[in-house]
């Protein structure tokens, strides 16, 4: 058969991603401190985007103003398209095309660049004398600035500080010094015990621990801060493996102290900071704020309901907009006026599709999880987002974006979307299967009941589950009892005889 070229015409239907629907994707998936900064950006960008001050509908305007808004827009075929078209395929997006899901995946990487902080164009002064406002703020005290401050006050001399300053600016955040004194030596042209000495004393500025150069070296520093380095101390310091192990007999001999003495030891071992360099110069944590609100209603219903304080409300300004086209002369002005239009347009309504979108899942979670809501996590059902899907009418995908970064708060706490969402553990007994955070919760209550005279090994757990109908296996109990933070039975086993619990 000859290969020959020839030309056919095929007919299909594509969804093509335009820049506004790969917007309004991303859009779906950013939290709400996120989505505040990209309306700020648009803001500041669009001159027909006005904040929503009063919290009514957007887009108010009068008849006249909207029939001026239309007549501006009457020549430009292009965006009166955009706008026709805008709705149907926003729609097609949520609704969970499986062709546009894939490609969205490969093109819609967030992007730093596409969320515009929010910066003055101009400084802002205080009065004529051009005085910035920027001087008059403050920031939090790094830890390298908190230790040269220290070293400019306790050594005086020119050689010992220079070391001094080299020590400093080889120290991480948490506290620990990166470099070998012999290797600092060699730079400075000195000798490693003038560094040393220098680090000595170094070793006893605020915060206690730091630099260490490794974590024994941090608590022996902070007990000796707190004057509790007895030769016993040193000696459980020195061997944490034990502590880690849980070998309380090994630590009793070696120590040579009783069971009181090595539980208070531990105790105060744990009252020590690992990372003394963290308290300073860290950025703040930021609260969590819900993005949905559910509560019970009189009726024994739930009630759900956006967080609207963390959503950003716009509008269009369509007075501003009717006032600035009959002054457009140039097409270059109507074109801008057009596309400005149309932006400001469909963020209003990829805000409002975006906020319809959530509830409509977060009700939907609700439904499925009553039970936990009532009851407590014992209580909480296997789900995936097939199944919230489906019963939505939209794709896994959009479900996924919707369940990122965001939080519900419920009875039970604030909780993020995502912790609904768990794995299914098969019934012993046939009937309904049983979610692996239950399990989880469960696996925790029977550890916590045991005694040092009956320790619950792995086995003992899996045929107790399954008693109550949890068909599970040995080693998912492990890996869930790992994750829970439990030791095994044998460390549990020697910890319990040697506190006497």
């Amino acid at each position: 058969m000859a290969l020959t070229p020839r030309l056919e015409l095929r007919q299909g239907q594509s969804l093509v991603m335009t820049p506004q629907l790969q917007q309004a994707i991303k859009l779906l998936q950013m939290s709400n401190l996120e989505l505040q900064t990209f309306v700020e950006s648009e803001l500041e960008k669009n001159p027909l985007l006005e904040r929503d001050e009063t919290r009514e509908a957007p887009g108010a305007g009068t008849a006249s103003e909207e029939r001026d808004v239309a007549s501006a827009l009457k020549d430009d075929a292009s965006a009166e398209a955009r706008l026709a078209t805008l709705d149907t395929d926003l729609d097609n997006v949520y609704q969970g095309e499986a062709r546009a899901d894939a490609e969205s995946r490969a093109q819609m990487a967030p992007s730093d660049s596409s969320w515009a902080s929010l910066k003055p164009t101009r400084a802002l002064s205080l009065d004529q004398e051009g005085l910035d406002i920027g001087a008059t703020l403050t920031r939090e005290t790094t830890l390298a600035e908190h230790l040269t401050e220290q070293l400019m006050l306790a050594i005086a001399d020119p050689a010992d500080r220079l070391i001094g300053q080299n020590l400093v600016g080889m120290v991480n955040e948490a506290g620990y010094l990166t470099s070998d004194p012999a290797a600092v030596a060699e730079m400075l042209g000195t000798s490693v015990a003038h560094v040393e000495r220098v680090l000595a004393v170094l070793q006893g500025f605020d915060p206690a621990g730091v630099f260490a150069r490794d974590l024994k070296e941090c608590l022996k520093l902070q007990l000796k801060e707190r004057d509790r380095l007895d030769p016993a101390m040193m000696i459980l310091v020195d061997h944490l493996d034990l502590v880690a192990k849980r070998d309380f007999a090994g630590l009793k001999s070696l120590c040579r102290v009783d069971a009181d003495d090595i539980r208070d030891m531990i105790a105060e071992l744990r009252r020590l900071n690992p990372k003394p360099g963290h308290v300073f110069g860290s950025e703040p944590v930021q609260p969590v704020v819900p993005d949905v609100s559910v509560r019970p209603a009189p009726d024994g219903t739930w009630l759900i309901e956006l967080n609207n304080d963390t959503l950003p409300r716009v509008l269009v300004n369509n007075r501003y907009m009717a006032q600035v086209s009959r002054g457009a002369v140039r097409d270059e002005d109507r074109t801008y006026l057009s596309e400005c239009y149309a932006n400001a347009t469909w963020l209003v309504r990829s805000l409002d599709q975006r906020a319809k979108t959530i509830l409509k899942v977060a009700r939907e979670i609700v439904r499925q999880q009553d039970a936990f809501l009532v009851n407590g996590v014992q209580q909480l059902r296997p789900l995936n987002l097939k199944t919230v899907a489906e019963a939505i009418e939209m794709h896994e995908s959009t479900v996924s974006r919707v369940t990122s970064n965001k939080y519900m708060a419920t009875p039970r706490g604030i909780l993020e979307l995502k912790y609904f969402f768990t794995t299914a553990i098969n019934s012993a007994e046939g009937g309904e299967a049983h979610s692996a955070e239950s399990v989880r919760h469960r696996l925790r209550e029977l550890i916590e009941r045991e005694t040092s005279a009956n320790i619950l090994s792995d086995d003992t757990l899996v045929d107790m589950l399954k008693t109550e109908g949890v068909d599970i296996a040995r080693r998912t109990v492990a890996k869930y009892r790992e994750s829970l933070g439990i030791p095994s039975s044998v460390q549990r086993r020697r910890e319990k005889n040697a506190f006497g619990c």
